[in-house]
């Protein structure tokens, strides 16, 4: 099982010095089958006067930060060494009766995955057609059945091969039809649009968000992708923005059925919206 590890530096400049409100954090990769925490550091300068951790509803680990002190600049260091072991998936690892779509959840299933088929709500007036629900099902074969896992694959390669990847620093994320329409998005955005149109299709998805290992070359960046439930291998990972399946360069940090329960730091402070200078986020890594 290799050994990985990530340092994730975040710095926040001011104008002048500024007092900090409360910052979250979601730093600490989950534990789980496929990879294991070994061992983990933060430092965060002002120094904090409080910090505490808490698990929230999905098994994700937040850090609470709360500062006396003011500063010009919030800086937030975080490394981790972690092992993992990404497991293969493929469609042979597939429930028989998932093999082939579409098919049915049990009703135990269903109960558990209540919020991750929802749907955001469609707006009747800006989007009557439904394009994303319209756009998933062009992949459906009209004249035989289709294999489930292949139809996800071809759902995140045609993201991948048909969008344009473009970086955005604005918070959030685009409304799945918007990205649909424009053709461009973040990661974060294609994570969407795919968790979007697989729920549009019955299927559970939800938010996925981590670390992106890049190459040998100790870079690394952060990363968002969409995890899909399918019954024998559980929730499976599909990364649009690259177009690959199952997670052998993806670290998990949180997941969620919606991306604004998985911002890796967030928070607020006290001075003018002029006094923010922005902000810069560095990821290196390296395998041992």
């Amino acid at each position: 099982m290799p050994t990985l590890t990530i340092r994730h530096l975040t710095t926040y400049r001011y104008l002048r010095p500024v007092a900090f409100g409360e910052h979250r954090m979601m730093l600490r990769p989950r534990d789980s089958h496929d990879q294991r925490v070994i061992e983990t550091s933060l430092e965060i300068y002002p120094q904090p006067a409080s910090l505490h951790f808490i698990v929230d509803d999905f098994g994700n680990q937040i850090g609470i930060a709360q500062f006396s002190d003011c500063a010009q600049e919030l800086y937030v260091e975080s490394v981790v060494c972690l092992k993992q072991s990404p497991p293969e998936v493929s469609a042979r690892h597939l429930d028989e009766r998932a093999g082939r779509f579409p098919f049915a959840y049990s009703d135990e299933e269903s109960a558990d995955l209540m919020l991750y088929l929802e749907r955001n709500p469609v707006d009747s007036h800006a989007d009557p057609a439904d394009d994303v629900a319209r756009w998933a099902h062009e992949f459906l074969p009209t004249d035989e059945s289709i294999g489930t896992f292949d139809l996800l694959t071809r759902l995140s390669q045609a993201i991948h091969s048909s969008f344009r990847y473009r970086r955005r620093e604005a918070k959030g994320v685009q409304r799945a039809v918007e990205t649909l329409r424009l053709g461009h998005g973040s990661c974060r955005d294609f994570a969407m649009l795919m968790i979007d149109a697989a729920r549009a299709l019955g299927l559970a998805a939800r938010f996925a968000s981590g670390y992106l290992i890049l190459s040998s070359d100790e870079h690394g960046s952060t990363h968002a992708w969409a995890q899909v439930y399918l019954p024998g291998p559980g929730w499976v990972d599909f990364d649009p923005t690259s177009g690959s399946v199952g997670k052998e360069r993806l670290v998990t940090v949180a997941v969620a059925p919606d991306p604004k329960h998985t911002l890796p730091l967030h928070g607020t402070y006290v001075g003018f919206a002029s006094d923010s200078l922005g902000m810069d986020v560095k990821v290196f890594t390296q395998a041992t």
